[in-house]
């Protein structure tokens, strides 16, 4: 009789080779591909040459032209003040901010005047008698006139030095009667005031400290590599004024964006010891004109016009090598071949390349792991260079090579 343990083995086998048999009549035919290529697939732009503006970004604050603290000169008791000497008013050149009660000094001015008309009696009435004592001699004398004596020449010359004397007290008392009108210096700003109606001032008691308003200044730190791209010539003789390249400051002021035109016109005419940085000066004329105006304090941004270069080809940063020297140009049979450039400015996303690439040039911009001379790639274009976004961005990176 046949066991259970024999037919179970001879069950599975049949069961395996029926299996067998079924997968192997339901498969189709086996398709036939062809090997996968290993090129690897790069994106390219095409080099298209376009003007671009060797813009320089960078930031300060706004200064007054000039700040100065003014000071009593003489002493006295305020009774009157300007209307506009409060902080942040503006006041013209000339106008009287603080008077000092003057009584006394009209009444040195007097006593001075009366001094000065003394002087002028004696001096008249020694010359008088000078020309008296001249005609007695020549009546009765002989000859020439003995000595200086008889033309008293000695009290001429003492009575017309005590007139000089009284006409520069004069002077003087008139001057400090003058000073107790305190007049602004120049057409200003009042940052300060230390001083009011009543208020007893001994001289040189600061009164208040005034900006000067018919320019600002701005601070504009710039790395030495980015003056390039300016017109700024260095040497400034005898107080002249450069007239550098235009400049546009903006920031937000009273809720929005707010911008002022300016121009540069000198440089600190050194390089800052600590940040390696050469400070541009840009001068805003009538900063309180404008609305708003441009005060003093604000923190500003600064687009610096520079030179504009022609024929230039703007292209992404990775398009560079490693060196940042040369970039991998596809030739027509979609070999990699290499081409040096000359990089002219680094900003950061891309790169300004003045030379070593023509019109219609085929430029890498992947990122490739390994590239050999020669090299079989598939490639992906994307059009051309051209930027269609003219602003330079404000990271800087630049590359100090002069401009061709």
């Amino acid at each position: 009789m046949v066991t259970l343990k024999a037919v179970v083995p001879i069950l599975i086998l049949a069961v395996a080779g029926i299996t067998g048999w079924w997968l192997h009549s339901s498969q189709g035919p086996v398709e036939q591909r062809p090997p996968s290529s290993r090129e690897p697939i790069v994106r390219t732009v095409t080099v298209a040459h376009e003007s671009v503006p060797l813009d320089v970004e960078a930031q300060g604050t706004v200064l007054p032209r000039t700040e100065t603290t003014m000071v009593a000169q003489v002493a006295g008791q305020i009774v009157a003040t300007s209307p506009y000497f409060e902080v942040g008013g503006l006041v013209d050149a000339g106008e009287v901010l603080v008077e000092l009660d003057s009584r006394d000094y009209e009444l040195e001015v007097e006593r001075a005047r009366a001094a000065v008309a003394e002087a002028e009696v004696v001096l008249e009435r020694e010359n008088a008698e000078a020309v008296i004592a001249l005609e007695e001699w020549e009546r009765l004398g002989d000859g020439e006139p003995p000595g200086i004596l008889v033309t008293r020449e000695p009290q001429i010359k003492a009575a017309a030095a005590a007139l000089r004397a009284a006409q520069a007290a004069l002077e003087q008392t008139e001057l400090a009667l003058e000073r107790t009108r305190i007049v602004a210096p120049f057409d200003g700003r009042i940052r300060t005031k230390t001083v009011g109606v009543g208020q007893y001032l001994s001289e040189g008691a600061i009164i208040a400290v005034v900006q000067a308003i018919d320019y600002a200044e701005v601070r504009l730190p710039v790395r030495d590599a980015t003056l390039a791209f300016l017109d700024i010539p260095f040497v400034q003789r005898n107080g002249e004024t450069l007239r550098g390249p235009e400049v546009e400051l903006s920031t937000e002021f009273a809720g929005a964006r707010q911008s002022w035109i300016g121009q540069i016109v000198r440089t600190d005419g050194e390089v800052d010891l600590e940040s390696r940085m050469v400070n541009l000066v840009a001068r805003v004329d009538e900063p309180y004109e404008t609305d708003p105006p441009l005060a003093v304090g604000l923190f500003v941004d600064a687009h610096i016009h520079g030179q504009v270069l022609e024929r230039a080809v703007v292209l992404p940063s990775a398009a560079l090598s490693e060196n940042g020297e040369h970039v991998w140009l596809v030739d027509p049979e979609s070999r990699l071949r290499r081409r040096p450039v000359d990089v002219i400015r680094n900003l950061g996303d891309e790169v300004v390349i003045g030379g070593g690439l023509e019109v219609g040039d085929r430029v890498c911009v992947s990122l490739l792991s390994l590239a050999v001379d020669g090299m079989a790639v598939q490639i992906v274009d994307l059009g051309s260079s051209h930027r269609h976004d003219t602003m330079t961005p404000t990271v800087d990176t630049e590359t100090p090579v002069p401009v061709p």
